[in-house]
């Protein structure tokens, strides 16, 4: 069985490294422009982005959104 849930591509992805790969890919004024959420556009920082994003849910989802259309296209996934 090589894929063990096909229906959630963020399976076994934990929310710092998507985190930590959009602020490599975008950086994070980038992401401040593409997601408008405070962390991201004050004083940024992994620690408390984290914080934040694993209590907002709406917030969360929208950086695995964003997160799924910037490795969408990578042949090998993130």
């Amino acid at each position: 069985m090589s894929q063990a849930h096909p229906n959630d591509p963020l399976h076994g992805i934990n929310l710092e490294r998507i985190l930590s790969h959009l602020v490599e890919h975008y950086g994070w004024e980038e992401m401040g422009r593409m997601i408008q959420i405070r962390c991201f556009e004050v004083d940024p920082s992994l620690k408390s982005c984290l914080i934040f994003l694993r209590k907002t849910p709406w917030a969360r989802k929208k950086v695995e959104e964003l997160y799924l259309r910037a490795t969408r296209d990578l042949p090998h996934g993130p």
